[in-house]
């Protein structure tokens, strides 16, 4: 490769920065910042890579001359942290005197190597970071001398920084050692290790990758709004979806189980009387205590719209059957139409019925037991 050669090279790197900051400045404005975030992260668009660097030569080269070496990549990042590089480069030396005639300095003789290779590198570091890197790279090594000229493989392993300028262009600066199993051009040595430093501008081609568009998320929709199951408990606060229709359920929207307990809701003797509607008078002494405990019924009820009751009465074992389920009856009645009165619709209530003497819960041989048994329930029906 002559200095023509080595004009071309520099041009056409020179015209491919050129055409991609020309891409750049023609990018709309709009798109910064997802280019940005795109290139932060991976950017696999095609890039070429003009270098030029310094190359130390192997002493059995019989040269102690240091020249300079100039190529061209051509390469992509095949993930975040890896790119591959196909490359060609040249050096060219001059051969020592005192191997060419005895004498000193340098001869006319050169000894060139154009070189055809592969390399990949390997980055860790955030994309926009200085990213320290290795380097491992296969290559074929055309020599030409006055001793022969052919092909030999080489090898090349190293390290180096590289630096993202812009979305589209990166620094790098590496060295490494250059192994070329050259063993033609002096029979005698079977190759040559030569040490390198070189300076590369990566540039990339094609406009950069756009972000990848953000998908809508809908807001969720309102569970204060919505009683999926029907059980009076909205989504939000129901713990226990998907309940059952007509399942008694508590604040928390589970089942629960509802007891109205009316103990203490006691009658006197052989009341209420028929036609009596005041039910303070029917109820044994004292008879707010009875008052407060039907009271507190009636906000179970209202807590717990769900909820249907049989209203059932009772009387103790004194008396006729008969009178005792009359009575029972107008027990029954008297306590039904307290809850209705305070707000209790009528579809949420059975009967009233009466149970005459029937399912005594104190013993009718004392007075304390009779007193328990003049009473009326409540019996919610689960």
């Amino acid at each position: 490769m002559k200095r023509k050669g080595l004009y071309f090279l520099i041009a056409l790197a020179l015209g491919g920065v050129g055409a991609v900051h020309a891409q750049d400045t023609t990018a709309a404005p709009a798109d910064t910042a997802s280019t940005n975030t795109a290139t932060s992260s991976y950017d696999d668009r095609w890039y070429i890579a003009p270098t030029v660097g310094g190359y130390y030569n192997d002493t059995d080269r019989n040269t102690n001359s240091r020249q300079i070496y100039y190529g061209l990549g051509v390469g992509r990042f095949i993930s975040p942290n890896a790119s591959i590089d196909l490359f060609v480069d040249r050096t060219s030396r001059k051969v020592d005197n005192r191997v060419v005639n005895g004498g000193t300095g340098h001869s006319h003789s050169n000894w060139s190597n154009n070189n055809i290779g592969a390399v990949a590198r390997f980055y860790a570091g955030d994309w926009n970071a200085w990213r320290p890197y290795l380097l491992a790279g296969v290559m074929g090594s055309n020599h030409h001398s006055s001793g022969d000229q052919g092909w030999s493989p080489a090898a090349e392993v190293g390290g180096g920084v590289s630096k993202t300028i812009t979305d589209s262009s990166d620094i790098r600066v590496e060295g490494g050692y250059r192994y070329d199993f050259d063993n033609k051009t002096q029979p005698a040595k079977s190759g040559y290790g030569d040490w390198f430093l070189g300076f590369s501008i990566v540039s990339r081609f094609g406009a950069p990758a756009a972000a990848p568009a953000a998908v809508a998320t809908p807001p969720p929709a309102d569970c204060s709004t919505k009683d999926s199951d029907g059980d009076g408990v909205n989504d939000c606060d129901d713990k226990c979806p998907g309940t059952p229709a007509g399942t008694i359920v508590g604040p928390d929207g589970c089942p629960q189980k509802v007891v109205i307990d009316l103990r203490g809701v006691n009658f006197k003797f052989d009341r209420p009387k028929k036609g009596e509607t005041d039910i303070s008078k029917s109820l044994a002494e004292p008879s707010a205590d009875s008052i407060a405990v039907l009271n507190q019924a009636v906000d179970t009820l209202q807590r717990y719209p769900q909820v249907h009751v049989t209203v059932a009465g009772y009387t103790d074992s004194k008396g006729t059957e008969a009178y005792n389920q009359s009575l029972s009856e107008r027990r029954a009645s008297i306590v039904y139409n307290y809850l209705t009165s305070h707000g209790i619709d009528a579809s949420r209530l059975e009967g009233p019925i009466g149970h005459g003497m029937s399912n005594p819960i104190g013993d009718n041989a004392t007075d304390s037991g009779r007193a328990q048994n003049r009473r009326t329930e409540l019996q919610v029906q689960q």
